[in-house]
């Protein structure tokens, strides 16, 4: 198929049609707009003129009917009483005709009526209605219907005249108006009819031209895209239509054959790819052997290789117990060199494992209050604060989602860490605060430890990295490897606050349940309530004092000290919680 090019494009047909129909459109607008406004004044001429003119002029003819009556009464009673309707009917009309002249901008025909009705009214009470009524208070009521003749009674009869002209004036002005305002009507009904032919045809002309310059043509060409796309890559592609079509075809012709150019490469890419799925299957699975291999080696680790270091451990102590004293004082310290190394292996062992076993052996996430986890450890680390007097408290702590067991070693290795890490001669203070930062809680555990340097802020977090020997602290150095652990399986992070004045702070995110969110943000709008005292198992109870801030915790973290140890052996100090 040869493509056509030239004539019009697409566009120009397009934007042609759509200025001539929005010209005519415009046009028949503006028309529409100038007989509407012309029809609203013929209406408003016909409600608020002729209308209250009619209305007013049917008063009128009232009023002077009533200072007829007035004179007529007065002449025959005497009665002043019965000049009321004449004065009232007086004041009437002359409220009228001021009203009335208010409405006569457009009407000087009327106007000149009115005010033939405002000559002839006057004239009869000059001729007739001030006569009798001065004739009967001066001589009385047979001399005032004397004066009530023929001639007075003609006299009002052309009052009467002028005002039904009055009225046959204003109505013939209404009729024009009513007139004028149908013909108007009549104008716009033609003029929307015209409007509306003119979408049509527009309408109608765009359609044809839309399939003849649009579908047709797209049709074609999309028919021999799906040749193509059925695998006929050596099918040409062309149609006919605007320009636009033509470059259209053009560019997907040039498609094509870049997509059959490159289609040998695809192929070829393919098969690699394919190469490189199954080396990755293969290693897949030989890291799930791996991974068997290793759970395998754990589970020896932490049963066969503990039988002999049991048995080692054992032998030691009776040989300690048995033969202290008795050796010199050299074999004395080898054999208890031999005990502390049996045990450090155990407790080595011990953590490796349980670092292993983080996030492999799972119950199950739950619901878990972080209120009772420091209860629980609280009693876990009762007999390394007595010893060392320490304090621990800590504020309102939230329920998240995780496991139990992992959150409370956690908390237990920081709380440890901060008593073990403490300065010499002043009574360690551990406080642990939680706070939502955005869609996480914040939990920190503060101290008035012996701080951390900046520079080892991340060595604390890499497993068996101690920045203090044995004998100054004991532990494995393993404790923040596992607190690091524990909190990034749950999806949060750990770091050490630095910018402390004193001691150190850990700080860890967890993330935060939707419901916990809402509620925090009420919480917020209501006064902070002080921390009250409790026992060692966290459950609190009303208290007037409020804790005093802690400084920031400490940096290292290892498992808690034994209570039989050697650093807790000495004496038992006063232990004191406060649960706020």
């Amino acid at each position: 198929m040869t493509p056509v090019v030239g004539g019009w494009s697409l566009r120009r047909r397009v934007i042609t049609l759509l200025t001539v129909v929005g010209v005519l459109l415009i046009g028949l607008a503006a028309a529409e707009a100038a007989m509407a406004a012309r029809n609203r004044t013929q209406i408003d001429a016909i409600l608020n003129k002729t209308g209250p003119l009619r209305v007013q002029a049917q008063e009128l003819l009232n009023a002077v009917l009533d200072q007829e009556t007035g004179v007529r009464g007065y002449a025959v009673s005497g009665d002043p009483a019965d000049l009321e309707p004449y004065r009232a009917g007086l004041d009437q009309e002359k409220d009228l005709v001021a009203s009335m002249r208010t409405l006569l901008d457009d009407y000087p025909q009327i106007g000149q009526e009115l005010r033939t009705v405002e000559e002839r009214a006057e004239q009869w009470r000059q001729v007739v209605a001030e006569p009798v009524i001065t004739t009967t208070d001066q001589r009385g009521t047979t001399a005032g219907q004397a004066l009530v003749n023929d001639q007075a009674r003609q006299q009002f009869d052309q009052v009467r005249s002028a005002v039904g002209d009055l009225q046959q004036e204003i109505l013939t002005a209404r009729e024009e108006a009513a007139a004028a305002v149908r013909s108007s009507s009549n104008v716009l009904v033609v003029l929307l009819i015209i409007a509306a032919l003119v979408v049509v045809v527009a309408g109608t002309v765009l359609l044809l031209s839309l399939d003849r310059m649009v579908i047709r043509p797209l049709v074609g060409l999309a028919d021999q895209v799906r040749e193509v796309a059925d695998g006929d890559y050596q099918h040409g592609i062309a149609t006919t239509g605007p320009p636009e079509f033509i470059r259209l075809a053009e560019d997907v012709d040039a498609m094509r054959q870049k997509i059959a150019s490159d289609l040998a490469e695809v192929r070829e890419a393919r098969e690699r790819i394919e190469w490189v799925n199954t080396q990755l299957q293969k290693q897949a699975e030989e890291l799930t052997r791996s991974n068997r291999d290793l759970e395998q080696f754990a589970y020896v680790a932490s049963h066969d290789l503990q039988e002999p270091l049991r048995k080692v451990a054992s032998f030691c102590q009776l040989l300690q117990r048995r033969y202290a004293g008795q050796l010199d004082e050299r074999a004395d310290q080898y054999i208890a060199f031999a005990v502390d190394g049996a045990q450090r292996m155990q407790r080595l062992i011990n953590d490796l494992l349980a670092f292993s076993r983080i996030g492999r052996l799972t119950a199950g996430f739950v619901d878990v209050d972080l209120n009772k986890v420091m209860g629980d450890v609280a009693g876990q680390t009762e007999a390394a604060r007595q010893y060392a007097d320490a304090e621990l408290t800590w504020t309102e702590l939230p329920v998240i989602r995780g496991e139990e067991p992992l959150l409370t070693n956690l908390l237990a290795n920081l709380v440890s860490n901060s008593i073990k890490f403490r300065r010499p001669d002043v009574p360690p203070k551990v406080h642990v605060s939680a706070r939502l930062v955005g869609t996480e809680w914040e939990i920190t555990c503060q101290d008035n430890g012996i701080g951390i340097e900046p520079e080892f802020a991340d060595k604390i977090f890499v497993i068996f990295q101690r920045l203090h020997s044995k004998d100054a602290y004991p532990g494995t150095g393993i404790g923040l490897a596992i607190a690091k652990k524990i909190v990034e399986y749950h999806g949060g992070r750990v770091w050490v606050d630095t910018d402390v004045p004193e001691g150190t702070a850990i700080r860890f995110t967890l993330p935060a349940l939707p419901e916990a969110i809402e509620a925090a943000a009420t919480a917020a709008e209501t006064p902070e309530q002080p921390p009250v005292e409790g026992d060692a198992t966290g459950e609190s109870e009303p208290s007037a004092e409020t804790p005093p801030a802690l400084p920031e915790q400490s940096a290292e973290a290892d498992r808690p000290d034994r209570a039989d140890g050697s650093r807790e052996s000495g004496r038992t100090g006063d232990m004191r919680e406060t649960v706020g």
